[in-house]
Order: C-alpha cells, then structure tokens, then sequence
C-alpha cells in the first residue's frame, strides 16, 4: 500500500516501502504556471532532508523542489526532461520528479496527510 505526505513547501511523497517517489502538487503547479524546464538529481546522488534537489521553471519563475527527506536518488523521471508540461497537466501522477531511497523513517513524521495539506493551502 501507498502512503502519500506533503511537505509545506508544496512537494508530495508517495511512499512504498523504503523508497518514496517526489513531486510537486498540483497546487504548486498552478502557483507557477506554465511549466517549461525541469532539471532533475543525478541518480545515486545522496539528499539531505530540505537540500535542493530538483528545479522547475516556468514562464513566472524558477523553484528549487526540495529533498522532503533524507536518502539516496534512485530513478528520475526521464518523460519529465523530455515533456516539462506534465507538471501543469498530470502534477501528482505521471510528472514525479525522482524516487529516493528512504535514509531515516522517522523524518516522515514531520510531513503532512492530505487533509492537512489541504488545511494548509486552504
């Protein structure tokens, strides 16, 4: 089973097992607009909780997505390099950033569920 958290700088991790796929929510895409650049971590790359892992540009401006957690880089989704628009059409499916490695379990206990996601981008 998939647990999916959310951090308050707006990136969600569905979690399975000891790895956690990141992205960014749907909300953080509608603050950015249009989408036009990605760049991703190298796979292998080692992250620290809250370290800049990723960028994502639009027309508006530039992002750091952030490590929501401790671990090690494991995949990235190439179809995002290729296809920067799937942040704007398909945020928390199909345009996840990476999946990680969970270093520590205990540093999800920071993060937030859904309906306090919502609370806090109510």
């Amino acid at each position: 089973m998939t647990t999916t958290l959310y951090t308050s700088d707006h990136e969600w991790l569905a979690i399975d097992g000891d790895v956690a796929t990141v992205g960014i929510t749907d909300y953080a895409q509608s603050q950015l607009g249009d989408v036009v650049f990605v760049e991703l971590p190298k796979v292998g790359r080692s992250l620290k909780k809250a370290e800049a892992a990723a960028v994502v540009e639009s027309v508006k401006a530039a992002s750091d997505v952030y490590a929501p957690i401790s671990g090690e880089v494991v995949e990235t989704n190439d179809a995002l390099a290729a296809e920067p628009a799937l942040v704007n059409s398909d945020a928390q499916t199909k345009a996840w950033f990476f999946k990680m490695k969970i270093a520590d379990k205990s540093e999800l206990g920071g993060l937030m569920d859904e309906a306090a996601y919502k609370a806090h981008t109510a």
